[in-house]
């Protein structure tokens, strides 16, 4: 079984320390505030540049629930975000329709880990974009 929160934390460490994730991917960290304790969670993952947001997208591996981080940044769509050798406040903001559409399927075809996430699943996977304040 492989401990998420250990791995997370390499990520997290590593990511802080080069500037990037070892794989080279086009990674971030998102800082989102606990939605029942109020504590701040930081989680690594991969994104989607576009224009001047930064795409995420809510996979959690294709469980059946939505991630953690995911439910926080609704409560609170306030966030702070480390990226390509900045960290700042980012307003969150979930893209539906043709544009989510379209941000999904560019996703998945840069990464097809996302499309078999997807099909383990029938909850369909926010996508959100992050925009800088």
């Amino acid at each position: 079984m492989i401990d998420l929160q250990a791995m997370n934390e390499r990520v997290i460490a590593e990511f802080r320390a080069n500037g990037r994730h070892g794989d080279g991917l086009p990674t971030l960290l998102l800082t989102t505030t606990g939605a029942r304790t109020g504590r701040r969670h930081v989680t690594p993952m991969l994104f989607l540049a576009d224009d001047d947001r930064y795409i995420v997208f809510a996979a959690n591996g294709g469980a059946p629930g939505h991630p953690d981080w995911y439910r926080n940044l609704v409560a609170e769509p306030s966030v702070d975000v480390e990226a390509d050798g900045e960290a700042f406040t980012a307003h969150a903001v979930e893209v539906s329709g043709a544009a989510r559409d379209r941000l999904f399927a560019k996703q998945a075809k840069a990464f097809p880990r996302l499309a078999e996430h997807q099909s383990k699943t029938s909850r369909p996977f926010p996508v959100i974009a992050l925009k800088r304040v």
